[in-house]
């Protein structure tokens, strides 16, 4: 304004009328920058100004001509006036911004609830994410269902759990504008499900009440995956059973038909030469063997399909180990190249014989049946980074990268082998059995074949 008045007065003199739109202009100038108040104290400096500078005589605060004082009051109250509606539309202008930016957080925190993994760590992630959205300091979302209470953000909250249970149980609110804390109910329809606490930042009622029917509808969304995960599971168990079920008929049969076989053939021939008998027995004794085998190796299915495995550790010889699970499939095996080889000495480990045996035929059988026949395959072991590793390998086809990382689940197959007998267990309980122990079971493949490396921790039954 000081330039302005320097300006007219001394530089470029210029009539009233021009100097009174100068200062109007100068005033809508200061509504749309600062507010109301600032434009309304530049209203009144400016009509001071006009009056000591412009109208005369100039040099005082009075007015000789009636017609000025006219001028000078609708100068103050165009002033005033213009000021005012500035104002409104700046602060509409703002209010619009505000609306724009909550929609944009809202659309953003949907978009993150349906992005969250698991159902677990669900409502824990869902308050985290919205803290982050919407810069609070502190968030608390109390599940009435689960009867937990998960915090997020950088701040403490403390107190208002009363509340918070209030609010899940009966739907109530509540507010504590002292340290800008609110308490609103999460509704499933018309039926409270939760309750929130956001500590941090005020936030319109309809930003809030959006902000609770997102949280509601991913409470229910994660109960959904829930469900659907629980019905999955105890599908894969029925299924589990039936082909552990089938499978055991099945191999039973084998056993149990050359010892009928033995057996029929001793009571209807009695007379038959000792050689002869012996060769029966042999035969019989040979297939009960294989009979118990099968039946322990069954048990052993079965304790894998709970949740926590035990194991008996034994110091024991992974090379003897394998050597025994390559003569009991010699049958599987029908005349293939197997090598079984240790390059360098092997450190001690500990491990249960029998389970180890089992993850063992797992994958032998698994690179028989995914290899062409009559292609050798190889059983190696080595020490490797301070582990016993057992490689198996098989020069079938290349298994692609994208389902590397599924072969070890339950149950599943590749869809380009669907024509090879399989139940999809083999390589999910080989699995279960080198993490039972601490260890792992890996697999690598390419153009010049794929190994399964099970590696399994050193050390005496003692040290382990």
């Amino acid at each position: 304004m000081a330039i302005v008045t320097l300006v007219a007065h001394h530089l470029i003199p210029g009539n009233t009328t021009t100097v009174g739109f100068a200062y109007l202009l100068f005033v809508l100038i200061v509504a749309s920058t600062w507010g109301f108040v600032e434009a309304s104290f530049a209203s009144i400096l400016a009509t001071l100004t006009y009056n000591f500078f412009f109208l005369p005589p100039v040099g005082q605060f009075t007015i000789a001509d009636p017609q000025n004082w006219v001028a000078l009051f609708t100068f103050l109250a165009t002033s005033l006036i213009a000021s005012r509606l500035s104002d409104q539309a700046k602060h509409r202008a703002m209010d619009a911004v505000a609306r724009q930016r909550d929609l944009e957080r809202l659309y953003t925190f949907s978009r993150a609830i349906l992005l969250i993994e698991g159902t677990r760590t669900f409502p824990k992630e869902l308050a985290q994410k919205l803290a982050e959205i919407f810069g609070l300091s502190a968030v608390v979302l109390f599940d009435r269902r689960a009867d937990e209470m998960y915090l997020a953000g950088p701040s403490d909250f403390d107190g208002m759990e009363d509340q918070l249970r209030e609010a899940a149980l009966n739907g109530t609110s509540f507010a504590d504008p002292s340290r800008n804390r609110v308490i609103a109910a999460v509704r499933l329809g018309s039926e409270p499900i939760a309750s929130l606490a956001l500590q941090g930042v005020q936030m319109p009622d309809s930003v809030l009440q959006g902000i609770a029917n997102l949280v509601a509808i991913g409470l229910e969304r994660a109960k959904a995956q829930d469900l659907t995960r629980q019905i999955e599971v105890a599908r894969q168990s029925e299924q589990l059973r039936t082909t552990l079920i089938d499978a055991m008929a099945h191999e039973f049969k084998t056993p149990l038909t050359s010892i009928k076989a033995v057996t029929t053939s001793l009571l209807a021939n009695p007379d038959q030469p000792s050689q002869t008998r012996s060769e029966l027995l042999t035969v019989a004794d040979e297939e009960a063997d294989h009979l118990k085998e099968l039946i322990d190796n069954s048990v052993d299915m079965a304790r894998l399909d709970m949740t926590h495995i035990d194991v008996a550790l034994e110091d024991s010889d992974l090379t003897e180990t394998a050597k025994e699970v390559v003569a009991s499939m010699h049958t599987k095996i029908d005349g293939r190249p197997v090598e079984v080889s240790s390059k360098e000495p092997l450190p001690p480990a500990a491990f249960d014989r029998r389970l180890v045996k089992l993850a063992m035929k797992q994958l032998l059988d698994n690179a028989l049946k995914y290899s062409p026949a009559g292609s050798p395959v190889t059983i190696e072991m080595k020490p490797v980074n301070g582990s016993v590793a057992l490689d198996v390998t098989n020069h079938g086809e290349t298994i692609p990268a994208t389902e590397q990382g599924r072969i070890f689940e339950r149950f599943y197959r590749s869809p380009s082998v669907h024509q090879i007998p399989g139940s999809g267990l083999g390589l999910s309980i080989a699995y279960r059995i080198a993490r039972a122990h601490n260890g792992d079971l890996t697999v690598t493949s390419n153009s010049d074949g794929t190994t399964f490396r099970m590696t399994l921790p050193t050390g005496s039954k003692g040290a382990a």
